[in-house]
């Protein structure tokens, strides 16, 4: 069976110059990411992997190199054709929720379906099944305030995956939750790269992802250390188990 890449970086390049000092983020890194898969980036703070997850969104541009999204070289876009691209087939889940505190869960996943035209009661219709998706469904009208961590991150992730997106990226989704709900997330990501046809690509420095992902790339000083495919057996041995792959168990940098 050919193997279908959803998402090619190509000798990807990034420096901030602060001054007359430029600091090298990210120093000729290239992957390929295949559609419905689960791709995980490990790295301690510094590495590099959030300036990554920017440039593979389009959110960013790299100073040198090329990004491919589902066949489309996004730097060779236009900023409008890149915009709409980003809108209708890439989904983003931020690190601090994002939420808007006067709206509810179904709301918020409703606000960003506007935007791609749809009716409010499809709109509606969609979000309702997303917050199902992720475990909310009975907490739909419940606000920021009212909510656990936890429940606020999957909000956010039910906001990415109401838009159906192809390309999900997730930035630090459990770096300020405890162990039940960071599964809890972990679980919901990999059941959108499973059910939906998503490519999700997460970046963390936190190893505990690493029993779910499909793939673990490992980055340091913005270069790639690791790239390790995990097998279905592999990583439902893991999952029984409760331990991390070989890479992932080692000593996380300090910050």
């Amino acid at each position: 069976m050919a193997i279908t890449h959803a998402l090619i970086a190509e000798n990807v390049a990034k420096a901030y110059t602060t001054g007359k000092i430029a600091t090298r983020v990210l120093e000729d890194l290239s992957i390929a990411l295949e559609e419905r898969e689960l791709a995980l980036v490990l790295g301690p703070s510094g590495s590099g992997k959030s300036t990554l997850l920017a440039i593979l969104s389009g959110l960013l541009r790299p100073d040198r190199g090329s990004i491919v999204a589902l066949g489309e070289d996004l730097w060779k876009l236009s900023r409008t054709e890149l915009e709409r691209f980003r809108l209708q087939h890439t989904g983003f889940v931020f690190q601090g929720f994002n939420l808007f505190p006067a709206l509810t869960a179904v709301e918020q996943v409703m606000l960003p379906l506007g935007y791609l035209g749809l009716d409010k009661r499809t709109a509606r219709n969609r979000a309702l099944a997303a917050l199902e998706e992720v475990g909310l469904g009975s907490r739909v009208h419940l606000r920021p305030l009212e909510m656990s961590g936890g429940e606020k991150q999957r909000v956010a992730i039910a906001r990415a995956l109401a838009k159906k997106p192809q390309l999900l990226f997730a930035d630090e989704p459990t770096s300020a939750l405890d162990s039940v709900n960071g599964k809890i997330v972990i679980d919901s990501l990999h059941r959108i790269a499973r059910n939906f046809g998503a490519t999700v690509v997460c970046v963390s420095h936190d190893h505990r992802l690493a029993v779910s992902a499909d793939r673990i790339i490992t980055i340091q000083d913005g270069l790639i250390q690791s790239d390790t495919v995990q097998s279905e057996t592999t990583r439902s041995d893991r999952l029984r188990n409760g331990s991390a792959p070989a890479d992932a168990t080692q000593p996380e940098l300090a910050p």
